[in-house]
């Protein structure tokens, strides 16, 4: 055994040098086959190695001789395993080539429909003109330059009068290396190791050249510079291409010589249309204010930013005393005609002063810690709320993320911050949603430095208090030490590998530190002396995997490093009494089961533990549950009193001991051995849980195994009886998902997607000749899911029944229901009540999705159904493109 140990180490030796290989490895390049079949075997090896010793400890299986041949036999396929794990000829290579003509981009209606749309086809006419090669869109800040021009990029996809469309915005300060690295990265051209400026413009030439005809478009251009100084090959019409900037500044386009298109400011009705608009219908209805709401728009400058901006602070106000209290504010800011942005930016600051609470304006100035044009997660900028105190501590981390949530509704409701959501991930997870400022808003509002380098050391002020810092990849971080006694948050993001000690010597006062995408390997040392520091985040910071010890940080309230890849939990965390929240991952079962006994004595109120994690726990996605633990490839594990949700992933074996129920289970893919939920969940009751999800389990078969020799096996009463949340996505082997009878009296949604096998979602259960016929004689409608409000089958090719013809689903509590891609299913078992013989009306929230010609087929037990519900379709023809969503 001991020679097993030694050669296992050296092949465990082998596999952390692959694996920092591949994580160092340049962005894009992709694993070869051969080293991850060579990983999941050496993954295979571990779990067959730890086997055989846990077998060597009991001394009871195996005879000592067995167990010495088995041994033996294990030596030498892990030596052989080893030795195939000299990849001399590389471990990645690079991603398949895809076809990608540009990126669709979001965007917003043109506001000013006469105004904006004569510029928008004048620039489009330049386009196609084929003496017109390079066009320069230039206009104040919040005018919409960007907003034509993201239209103008969809369309050109769209109607394909080009090869390929590129979108960059041009970074403020102009950076050169930054521009040629963003518009390489469009190009999956890697410029990564090329430090001369030269030779990075002749590749970046060269691969624009290749590209055919193509737009380039450069948004926010600030300052001129040559074309050939990037790479960027002159339009011409040989080459058929066209350049496009948008510019504050008209000289930009002189310059550069760039054919001038000047947006133009809204006329006087649009302006006033718009603010009509979005002021709202009471305001208008109060004609005592009406002369006074007139001033306002007048006020506005027929800025769209600022109209949006202004009228949405006074929305719905029809006190006369704050319009004139607004007129007379608006009135007294500075002119400066020579600068009209910083006009405009004071005007906005009109809709910051007006927000009544103070802790509105401090979330808004926390949004200008981020860089322009910098979409923010919603729940990332929520956590950096609650570490800032802006929000205050609550009874429940839910109730704090509520509460942040409706602070960035009152922002977005008042026109200060743009909203947008990210795609359906697997249609588990509700759509992740982000933040935007307009740059002439954080202009308006910033009172913090916001810097994309590093500032020298006389650039730093005494009376700066928050500072968010972007690193540029490649750069070198200059050896400052800053004097800032009332720097209190520190924003760290970008791309270089070392900082110094010396830049943390004066930061004595910083209570927020958060480190983003940064690639070195350990936190500076000087970070153990931060002893007021409360907050300590590492956010996308994989290279990291030591920190210094935490043992003087006594004031740490929360605590994040699931963002990092640490070797081992931090020296002194035992010594954090004041922790409230924590986020981390232990790298075996026995250091989390000690940490767990530790708990008995208090630990933190919020928590997400990895053991054995194979992925970040932000890319899990599992943030919204709560108290969490997610485990990979255990044995036996002890979880916390307190815990809410349970996430187990790939590998996953042995069983989990606790007697605390949990309210949410995630089975992620990887766990290949599961075949049935009652065969696994032997140590703990399913009666208290609220939300299941099954992702990607490739063996399961079935919720339940129908046990008829085995009694104990028999799914106990009251199963499922407080689920509220059921969620199933791509396990193909499943036929049926809930049996007869199930008692799910709670459950409100229900998930179904890309289950390829799928035939029922509540199965008949066998029954016999007699049976058959007792039922047909007294057979009585049932109702199955009181509670359900929502309801979802996506993308299953064999669903035929949702249900007997003996069950409907009333639709009192429906708001939502999806059917897509389920050519087979032909009845949807849904039903209303009587009321003097005739349906009664559904509720008015309820929306039916799916394709109208699948509506068409459906078959009714009431044909009045079908009439009654077929104003709430919100159908699309099979084939029309989009999802739902």
């Amino acid at each position: 055994m001991e020679i097993l140990e030694e050669k296992w180490e050296a092949l465990e030796c082998r596999k952390e040098d692959i694996e920092s290989q591949m994580m160092n490895a340049q962005p894009g390049k992709s694993p070869k086959i051969e080293v991850k079949n060579w990983l999941q075997k050496v993954e295979k090896m571990k779990s067959e190695i730890e086997n055989i010793k846990q077998e060597a400890d009991k001394r009871m299986c195996f005879s000592r001789m067995k167990l010495g041949k088995l041994a033996c036999e294990k030596r030498q396929k892990v030596e052989e395993l080893r030795q195939g794990g000299d990849f001399s000829d590389g471990l990645v290579v690079d991603p398949p080539v895809t076809v990608s003509h540009g990126e669709k981009l979001s965007t917003t209606t043109l506001v000013g429909e006469s105004t904006a749309k004569r510029t928008k086809e004048k620039i489009w006419q330049h386009l196609l003109d084929e003496d017109s090669r390079k066009i320069g869109v230039y206009g104040m800040g919040g005018i919409g330059k960007t907003t034509i021009m993201k239209q103008i990029n969809n369309d050109l996809l769209e109607e394909k009068k080009f090869d390929n469309v590129i979108w960059e915005t041009v970074s403020k300060p102009f950076n050169v290396i930054k521009l040629q690295q963003d518009i390489a990265c469009k190009l999956n051209l890697d410029l990564s190791k090329v430090s001369d400026e030269t030779t990075r413009a002749s590749k970046l030439n060269n691969a624009l050249e290749d590209k055919k005809r193509y737009v380039l478009i450069l948004d926010d251009m600030w300052e001129a510079f040559r074309l050939e100084e990037i790479g960027i090959p002159e339009p011409t019409p040989s080459n058929g291409c066209k350049l496009v900037l948008t510019t504050r500044n008209i000289d930009v386009c002189r310059k550069m010589d760039f054919k001038k298109i000047k947006m133009e400011l809204l006329s006087g009705d649009e302006s006033r249309n718009l603010f009509f608009d979005t002021v709202g219908s009471n305001v208008l209805n109060v004609q005592d204010i009406k002369p006074i709401v007139e001033e306002v728009v007048k006020e506005c400058a027929c800025l769209p930013l600022a109209i949006i901006t202004i009228a949405g602070s006074l929305k719905d106000v029809v006190d006369a005393s704050e319009w004139e209290d607004a007129l007379y504010k608006l009135r007294s800011t500075k002119k400066s005609p020579e600068n009209l942005d910083a006009e405009i930016a004071e005007r906005l600051r009109f809709s910051y002063d007006r927000l009544k609470d103070e802790k509105l304006q401090r979330c808004l100035l926390c949004c200008a810690l981020y860089l322009e044009d910098y979409e923010i997660s919603r729940d990332k900028l929520i956590e950096h709320l609650i570490d800032e105190k802006v929000i205050e501590s609550m009874k429940s981390r839910k109730a704090e993320f509520n509460n942040g949530h409706v602070m960035l509704n009152n922002l977005e409701n008042a026109c200060l911050l743009g909203g947008s959501k990210d795609f359906r991930t697997i249609d588990i997870l509700e759509k992740r949603r982000f933040v935007k400022m307009h740059d002439l808003i954080r202009e308006a509002d910033a009172k913090f430095l916001v810097s994309v380098y590093v500032p020298k050391e006389e650039e730093w002020g005494n009376d700066v208090e928050k500072d968010s810092l972007m690193c540029k990849r490649g750069s070198k971080f200059p050896n400052v030490s800053p004097k800032c006694p009332k720097l209190s948050t520190l924003l760290l993001r970008g791309y270089v590998n070392i900082i110094p000690d010396s830049f943390f010597v004066h930061l004595h006062g910083l209570r927020v530190l958060h480190v983003d995408c940064l690639e070195f390997e350990s936190l500076p040392n000087l970070v153990s002396d931060l002893k007021h520091l409360t907050s300590l985040r590492l956010i996308n910071s994989f290279h990291i995997r030591r920190v210094p010890s935490l043992a003087k940080l006594t004031a740490l309230r929360s605590l994040d490093l699931s963002g990092g890849s640490l070797e081992e939990i931090p020296h002194g965390l035992e010594m954090l009494k004041k922790l409230e929240c924590f986020e981390g991952e232990f790298d075996g079962v026995k250091g989390f089961n000690t940490y767990v006994e530790s708990l008995e004595e208090g630990g933190p109120s919020h928590y997400i533990y990895a053991v054995n994690k194979k992925k970040p726990a932000s890319q899990v996605g599992v943030a919204e549950f709560g108290e969490s633990v997610i485990l990979s490839d255990c044995n036996i594990c002890l979880l916390p009193k307190d815990v809410r949700a349970l996430i187990i992933c790939e590998g996953q074996r042995g069983t989990v001991s606790s007697d605390h129920w949990k309210k949410t289970v995630w089975f992620n893919k990887g766990c290949e051995e599961i075949e049935y939920l009652n065969s696994y969940f032997f140590t703990f009751s399913l009666q208290s849980l609220e939300i299941l999800l099954l992702y990607e389990l490739n063996s399961l078969k079935g919720l339940f195994r129908e046990e008829k020799v085995a009694p104990a096996l028999v799914v106990p009463f009251g199963t499922f009886s407080r689920l509220k949340q059921f969620s199933i996505c791509d396990c193909p082997n499943i036929k049926k998902l809930f049996t007869p009878g199930s008692s799910m009296q709670n459950l409100e949604q229900i998930k179904v997607y890309g289950c390829e096998q799928l035939e029922e979602i509540i199965g008949g259960a066998e029954a016999s000749d007699d049976e058959v016929e007792e039922e047909e004689e007294a057979e009585e409608i049932v109702e199955i899911f009181p509670q359900l409000r929502k309801l979802t089958l996506q993308y299953l090719p064999e669903l035929k029944i949702i249900c007997s013809s003996s069950n409907v689903i009333l639709c009192d509590s429906l708001n939502s229901i999806m059917i897509e891609d389920c050519p087979k299913l032909n009845r949807l078992p849904l039903s209303l009540h009587l009321i003097d013989g005739e349906l009664s009306s559904p509720p008015p929230s309820l929306q039916i999705y799916i394709e109208k010609e699948s509506w068409e087929l459906l078959e009714w037990d009431n044909h009045d159904m079908k009439m009654v519900l077929e104003p709430l379709l919100a159908v699309k023809s099979q084939g029309g493109g989009s999802r739902f969503t």
